[in-house]
């Protein structure tokens, strides 16, 4: 209970994060913004120890938030956060305040949104600097254009709300606990109007089977992410003609084999299946694939996808990359966190390539050669532990906007190399410290990236 805490305290864990907590943000001009712990259970890490629903709130002042100012202040946008973005920034929890219904209503929608460590800062920074009107003000704007989209929440039982139309922002249907046979009629009826809106089911108590798809013969977009599902044969109910499909992690390993009918498959996510995932050959149209938490001899099984333009390698132990110039024609690749993987010389070759995302590659030491990524406009590194010489990154000849976050073992002059780069026109800096960050910031002088171009992969 909230009465037995002391504070402040640094957390390490979310054991003993409840909402209302709220923690200071230390600006660059000496200012002060106000973190919030707004739910311990993050739309990406449902359960884990390290992540938390985080928000920022609409309050700019000199000296560190109190009890006083946070019931006098609001919400402002809430996003899945890291621990780091509290201890990161040298931050503690000051103390707790019970969330007001303004509060409670925008903590009450779902986020889509991971905040890296340093985001918040950056917001607050924002927030300083435009005020809170103008900052919502874009905040909807944004919203409102489909670069956050947003999801629609169902539960039993339904209500009228829930069915309502859907704004065109709104771009996931899910449902975390089981909806009755008359409830999913319903929501078929409701769904027929919109068949390319992802339709997700979820959670760790929902059905263990996909029978319920008969009744949405004709939607194209779907994901399962159930950890107790025991069969895949349901998709058998989905059309010949579906587009994107997203399987989760299962605790029984499931066959594959029933992808093999969606022919015109664009988009697949898996993550752990490796049963019969030489299917996946047989999808001649897919254009975006992400492999997560699976192990592949090699990427052989990629080879005959002469469409795939994104492909994504996440976790597992994928080691062998050789075959990717051979694969599609790649303009986005990430690889995340995967155990082993020590040689990124095969990047070297891929000349159509627009954006490149590394992240959590501890025994990669050296990036690769740029010189023949003659389109590569983005890259982004994120906590590359191992990576020092930054130097191949001049040869980018056409690099715009480079990323690099919770990267505290690199000093400022680490990044000489990039100081008269042509191209790169913004560059985000997380180098550990605030006074690091300042230091490569002035020796660079360019604004912090925002969003990727629109024409990126035009």
């Amino acid at each position: 209970m909230t009465s037995a805490q002391t504070y402040p305290f640094v957390p390490k864990s979310t054991a003993k994060l409840i909402a209302g907590q709220f923690w200071g943000i230390p600006l660059r001009d000496g200012k002060w913004a106000c973190g919030r712990v707004v739910g311990t259970d993050s739309h990406i890490g449902l359960g884990s120890r390290t992540m938390f629903l985080g928000g920022l709130m609409d309050w700019i002042g000199d000296s560190p938030p109190t009890t006083e100012m946070v019931v006098s202040s609001r919400l402002l946008e809430v996003g899945n956060t890291h621990l780091r973005a509290i201890t990161t920034n040298g931050g503690e929890i000051l103390g707790c305040v019970p969330l007001r219904a303004d509060d409670a209503a925008v903590a009450g929608k779902p986020a889509r949104r991971y905040w890296g460590d340093r985001y918040i800062v950056r917001a607050a920074e924002r927030l300083a600097e435009l005020g809170p009107e103008r900052y919502r003000q874009i905040g909807e704007e944004r919203a409102q254009a489909g670069l956050f989209p947003e999801v629609r929440q169902l539960r039993s039982p339904l209500k009228r709300k829930m069915l309502k139309p859907l704004e065109d922002r709104i771009k996931v249907v899910q449902f975390d606990e089981p909806l009755t046979d008359s409830e999913l009629k319903r929501v078929a009826r409701f769904m027929e109007a919109c068949p390319d809106v992802r339709l997700r089911m979820y959670g760790h108590r929902n059905r263990p089977d996909l029978e319920w798809l008969r009744y949405f013969p004709d939607h194209q977009n779907f994901m399962v992410d159930a950890y107790n599902l025991e069969s895949l044969d349901g998709l058998r109910h989905l059309p010949e003609t579906l587009t994107r499909l997203a399987i989760g992690q299962t605790k029984r390993v499931l066959s594959l084999g029933a992808l093999q009918r969606f022919t015109q498959l664009k988009v697949l996510y898996l993550e752990g299946h490796t049963k019969d995932i030489e299917v996946v050959s047989q999808l001649r149209l897919l254009v975006d694939v992400t492999l997560r938490s699976i192990t592949l001899p090699d990427l052989s099984v990629l080879l005959p996808l002469e469409r795939l333009w994104s492909l994504d390698l996440k976790l597992g132990g994928t080691t062998n990359l050789h075959l990717l110039p051979q694969i599609g024609s790649l303009k986005y690749l990430e690889l995340w966190r995967i155990r082993g993987l020590d040689d990124l010389s095969p990047v070297s070759d891929l000349t159509n390539l627009r954006f490149l995302f590394l992240q959590a590659l501890r025994r990669v030491t050296a990036l690769p050669d740029f010189s023949r990524c003659a389109r590569l406009r983005r890259i982004h590194l994120e906590a590359m532990k191992g990576l020092t010489d930054l130097s191949p990154l001049a040869d980018a000849a056409a690099l715009e906007q480079l990323l690099l976050v919770d990267m505290p073992h690199l000093r400022p002059e680490h990044l000489e190399p990039l100081r008269h780069h042509p191209t790169l026109t913004s560059m985000r800096i997380g180098l550990g410290s605030a006074k690091r960050n300042q230091a490569a910031e002035e020796m660079l002088n360019l604004p912090d990236v925002e969003l990727p171009p629109a024409d990126l992969y035009d």
